[in-house]
């Protein structure tokens, strides 16, 4: 199954550079009921990152809260890109 990227930042820093094919989720996004999400099988991998780990790990809750099973906090751009990206 494919992974799916997604950058957990708000929209003007998603647009100051993210990693290649994230998809851009900011909080109120997901609060919301992630619509972006409404197509995806709940055991997709699912990256999520941030700046610094922190939106993202909240947004895994979220996410959990949402029935999503395969979570992972990849922290930042740069770890994600350095551990994620093949």
């Amino acid at each position: 199954m494919k992974k799916v990227i997604i950058d957990v930042r708000e929209p003007d820093e998603y647009a100051n550079g993210h990693v290649d094919g994230a998809i851009n989720i900011p909080p109120f996004s997901l609060m919301a009921g992630a619509k972006e999400l409404a197509n995806t099988p709940k055991d997709t991998p699912l990256i999520l990152y941030c700046r610094s780990g922190s939106r993202s790990q909240a947004a895994i809750n979220i996410l959990k809260q949402m029935g999503f099973t395969d979570l992972t906090n990849g922290v930042n751009q740069q770890n994600v890109e350095e551990t994620y990206i093949n």
